[in-house]
């Protein structure tokens, strides 16, 4: 994965506008990967689903906790990507009280399955959905790759450490201290 490119992919999102108006003030709007990454240092985080308990309670949450860390190690931005669509990832957004790591909805599952991240998760009645990885992602190009062990269909458990902020963070921390 290292080195490799992101693919190109049209992500189809909700954002607000207030000229909308009535009691859902959003439009559809198409976003790129190259809206995501192109120029940009980005941490890049995919789970199995939004509300789920080891995405709500922990991954999500200690991402937008530890975002000003990550900025402060040149990180651009940090996205969460999930196949679940843009009416989903907002309401979970709004829900865990999301304000600075951005939610990309990858409701078809095409930047998973061209990321070769995709898996059946049929045992939990999830259908397809993506296997649990980190990634810094350079100007689109994969920097660093962290991907939890186990990846396969239908896994029994649901790997997590990996992927957690903290280490993604800490091996930022290895970077800097071996360029310095």
């Amino acid at each position: 994965m290292i080195g490799r490119k992101v693919p190109f992919v049209t992500f189809r999102t909700r954002v607000r506008d207030e000229s909308v108006g009535g009691p859902n003030p959003y439009r559809w709007e198409d976003k790129t990967t190259d809206d995501y990454f192109k120029g940009k240092r980005v941490v890049l985080f995919s789970l199995p689903g939004a509300f789920t308990p080891t995405c709500s309670t922990y991954q999500l949450p200690d991402f937008e906790k530890l975002y000003d860390e990550f900025k402060a190690k040149g990180i651009d931005e940090i996205y969460c990507i999930s196949v679940n669509d843009a009416f989903v990832m907002n309401a979970w957004g709004k829900a865990q009280g999301i304000e600075k790591v951005g939610l990309i909805p990858d409701g078809s599952g095409e930047f998973t399955r061209k990321m070769g991240m995709l898996v059946r998760k049929d045992n939990l009645g999830f259908g397809l959905r993506s296997w649990r990885y980190g990634a810094v992602i350079n100007d689109g190009v994969v920097e660093k790759w962290f991907e939890e062990e186990g990846f396969s269909d239908n896994c029994e458990t649901d790997p997590y450490g990996v992927s957690s902020p903290q280490n993604i963070l800490a091996n930022l921390d290895e970077k800097e201290a071996v360029a310095a």
